[in-house]
């Protein structure tokens, strides 16, 4: 396997018990999970991997997302946030609307 260019971590508010029942998952970020990964598809993205985690801290902001190596963090992504997102991978830049880090 070669190491992909970006990793993607979508929060999914896993807790200690291992529940998903976070405020990113009440916001649909698992169902966002599913159009990302067909969006990589169709945009022939395959050095681009997706990973859900667990809280990410930041649940008055979600669903968030984490661009790694970058260290870009998302807020209040949906899907046409996610197509933002991945338009500005592609053209390596930040999609500066819903960015919450400099």
């Amino acid at each position: 396997m070669n190491t992909p260019k970006h990793h993607l971590f979508v929060c999914a508010g896993f807790r200690t018990r291992g529940d998903a029942q976070g405020a990113c998952t009440k916001k649909g970020s698992l169902s966002l999970v599913q159009y990302l990964e067909n969006e990589l598809v169709d945009r022939d993205l395959e050095d681009v991997v997706v990973s859900t985690t667990g809280c990410l801290k930041m649940c008055d902001r979600g669903p968030v997302l984490m661009v790694y190596p970058q260290g870009d963090w998302y807020g209040n992504v949906d899907e046409d946030a996610l197509d933002d997102i991945l338009d500005a991978l592609e053209e390596g830049t930040t999609a500066d609307e819903y960015l919450l880090t400099k």
